[in-house]
């Protein structure tokens, strides 16, 4: 026998009283699942990243682009205009590397003296393994 209103039967759900289920398996693709399935293989997308970064493979682009427009000049403005902008921002990259560069260098010099520091002898192996000991 059905309740007398079995027909209105509401459902509440207080907050945190729904479902509770959840994935808690890490994701660890995220990069390349971002590849949208017609932009290309993810497979192939992967390995080729990984035998040059996006990165790099432009950097490998505007060096040869750069090369050839100044052998064979840009005739239109907008083109130049590119040219230019182009330029611009490889200087500027050029600059952050030489940075990025240097505050490495200044934080392997710090971790350098800290070790000096707090144990000589194995700062002595360490200048000895680096070969500048003498």
């Amino acid at each position: 026998m059905f309740p007398v209103f079995w027909i209105w039967s509401p459902q509440l759900h207080y907050p945190w009283s729904g479902s509770v289920a959840q994935q808690i398996e890490p994701n660890t693709n995220w990069f390349f699942d971002a590849i949208s399935p017609t932009a290309g293989v993810a497979a192939i997308e992967k390995r080729a990243f990984e035998r040059a970064s996006y990165g790099r493979q432009l950097g490998l682009i505007n060096e040869v682009l750069l090369d050839l427009a100044e052998q064979g000049g840009v005739t239109s403005a907008g083109a130049a205009k590119s040219l230019a902008r182009l330029k611009e921002i490889q200087a500027d990259i050029a600059v952050i590397k030489k940075e990025e560069g240097s505050r490495t260098a200044a934080a392997i010099a710090a971790d350098i003296e800290r070790l000096k520091s707090r144990d000589r002898d194995e700062y002595e192996r360490l200048i000895r393994q680096l070969g500048l000991a003498g």
